[in-house]
């Protein structure tokens, strides 16, 4: 018995790093890194910017090679990685893009086929048939997931993979990660500062930082979990501190009274207070690494209860009506967040606020914005065009010198730069070097240099870390003026928001308290189309066949007439039979079965075609 639990313990650990370790230049990532995953495992990675996580990824992955340490990999286990970036022939379509993926594997031209329309029924992708250069970045990422997905793989390791993603493609690729819609893999990896998302996904967390002393904290069990005991560890850590700094404090005067070093007992007390002088100093710079942004948005103080009043407002592009009849009131403390699908019209909406106060954007088509006297507008793109890649951090940080003036004061951009965990010698980087999140970081430390009234963050949270995150939602909670966020970030949003402006993507918006009322209201809706269309269906094959029963025909072509309703019913219920069983794990994993189900769906098909014809002559007939 005890053998054979060895070898299944074996058998189920499909990937091992040991000892991994990667710097550039003088700069450490991380050493001494141990990870196993195995079957079954839902690891959640994070860590602060710039500790390595996606270079760690990209080393498990095979596409960079570590300074030290080993990857180990069971035989024959399938690995796939989804990073950041999407990267396309933007000309061809989805369905393309994927067939030049399966290019180089063994599999038949219809399991091929099979395996790629299927994948993209599941993505709820509605033509494949179109270029991917006209899909939006949420659609893309779908596309994306898809071809992680084509090998099959026993361990999936994404990067990042609700980037893009609006509220109702996340709630999708959760269902996907959970097993709700495919079998999925064995075990993923993700890296994500999406922390619902991780509560929903992971059952272990594992957080890359200089913070503990062996480069890494791993915890069995939800993000949630995880939280509860990284506070315990650094409350002891902070403890040892405390403990190791009063006994270094003891040995130090004991030193200064200049004990006699002949004594070997002498000795050794002196080499173990310079060893406790050395562990002290290792425990405050893990105790000092976990420092956070310092993000505080300063208000104007303004005291008008109004500051912002728009009445049945109005826009839309071309034929495309984005929001109609909408009413909106900011005051001092408002937390509006907006949610819909993307497209849907959010950042139109920002763009209309902002230009209200003067700025370049879009007008109204109808209604009326009224701005309160010198309200003072402040507004964060996601788009990030306001930083010049060519510029230094330094001219990003402080345009007009070397000082800023942040809460009335003078501030040197050495220490304004340290308030966002930049250091000194990153000064006269390039902007264009930065990461995502640096650039983040950027754009907000902008932002905290001008007093507002109102705030209109679109998508403040793309690339910054968890820590970061907390701080930006401390801050929000905290700023005096009204607050206009765009996010899918679903935890800042419960946390910041105390009413959401929903948009169902056809012109109608509703306020909500929450966006689990938005997300229970658009299902619904979506509901109630499905029941409307089937019933439009019935109400038409009624009038079809009332008609067509007053016309004329012999006795066996009205025999026939009358049994074609039944025939074709019959042919389409056994077609979405087989549809559906094309989407069964079991089948999708037996390339045979999957075979015979697509030739006996095309049969079929064929089949309801003929009846539909034949009907037509009948048809054709009873009008003669």
């Amino acid at each position: 018995m005890v053998g054979e639990a060895n070898v299944l313990l074996i058998m189920t650990n499909l990937l091992t790093c040991q000892s991994l370790a990667k710097a550039y230049g003088a700069r450490v990532l991380f050493q001494h890194i141990d990870l196993v995953v195995n079957s079954g495992d839902r690891v959640g990675l994070i860590g602060p910017n710039g500790s390595g996580k996606t270079t760690l990824l990209r080393i498990i992955c095979g596409l960079e090679e570590a300074d030290g340490g080993q990857v180990l990999r069971q035989k024959h286990v399938r690995l796939s990685y989804l990073s950041q970036s999407d990267m396309f022939k933007d000309e061809s379509t989805a369905s393309e893009n994927l067939m030049d993926a399966l290019n180089t594997s063994h599999l038949s031209e219809i399991e091929r086929y099979n395996r790629i329309h299927t994948l993209l029924s599941l993505a709820e992708f509605d033509d494949s048939s179109v270029p991917v250069k006209v899909l939006s970045g949420g659609w893309r990422k779908r596309l994306s997931i898809c071809r992680s997905l084509l090998v099959s793989p026993d361990i999936l390791v994404m990067d990042e993979p609700t980037n893009h993603l609006d509220i109702e493609g996340i709630l999708w690729l959760e269902k996907l990660l959970n097993g709700g819609l495919v079998q999925g893999p064995s075990a993923f990896l993700v890296v994500s500062h999406d922390r619902r998302f991780l509560e929903n996904c992971t059952n272990r967390t594992v957080e890359l930082s200089a913070v503990y002393p062996d480069g890494l904290l791993q915890v069995d069990g939800c993000y949630s979990q995880f939280l509860e005991q990284r506070e315990v560890f650094v409350s002891r850590q902070l403890e040892e501190e405390e403990r190791l700094s009063n006994k270094v404090r003891r040995e130090t005067e004991w030193l200064r009274r200049g004990p006699k070093a002949r004594a070997t007992k002498a000795r050794y007390r002196i080499d173990e207070a310079y060893k406790l002088q050395d562990e002290l100093s290792q425990v405050k710079m893990r105790n000092r690494a976990s420092s956070s942004v310092q993000i505080d948005f300063e208000a104007t103080g303004r005291r008008t209860k109004k500051l912002l009043e728009a009445c049945g407002i109005r826009k839309s592009f071309g034929e495309r009506l984005l929001f109609a009849n909408l009413d909106i009131r900011l005051s001092p403390g408002s937390r509006i967040g907006l949610l819909g699908r993307n497209g849907c019209g959010k950042s139109t909406l920002m763009q209309i606020l902002a230009a209200s106060a003067g700025s370049s954007g879009p007008a109204v088509d109808a209604g009326s914005l009224r701005l309160a006297e010198h309200v003072k507008i402040v507004s964060f793109d996601q788009r990030r065009e306001k930083i010049n890649p060519a510029q230094t951090l330094r001219r990003a940080l402080a345009p007009d010198g070397d000082a800023v003036v942040y809460q009335g004061r003078s501030l040197h951009v050495v220490s304004w730069a340290k308030k966002f965990l930049f250091r000194a010698d990153q000064l006269e980087t390039p902007v264009s070097q930065l990461s995502g999140g640096e650039q983040a970081r950027i754009l907000i430390a902008g932002l905290m240099r001008q007093p507002a009234d109102i705030l209109l963050l679109d998508e403040p949270t793309n690339d910054l870390d968890i820590p970061s995150l907390d701080v930006l939602e401390e801050s929000l909670q905290e700023f005096p003026g009204a607050l206009v966020l765009v996010t899918h970030d679903r935890f800042l949003l419960d946390r910041v928001c105390d009413q959401v402006l929903g948009f169902d993507g056809k012109g109608g918006v509703t306020w909500y308290a929450d966006y689990e009322q938005w997300l229970a209201h658009m299902g619904e809706l979506e509901k109630k189309s499905v029941q409307a269309q089937k019933m439009e269906r019935l109400e038409s094959e009624k009038v079809d066949s009332a008609r067509n029963k007053a016309g004329r025909l012999s006795y066996l072509d009205q025999r026939e007439y009358d049994q074609m309703e039944e025939q074709i019913a019959a042919a389409e219920s056994l077609q979405e039979d087989l549809q559906r069983s094309m989407e069964l794990p079991e089948t999708i994993a037996d390339p045979a079965r999957l075979a015979e189900c697509w030739q006996e769906l095309e049969a079929v098909g064929q089949k309801i075609e003929a009846l539909y014809t034949r009907w037509d002559e009948l048809e054709g007939k009873k009008k003669a």
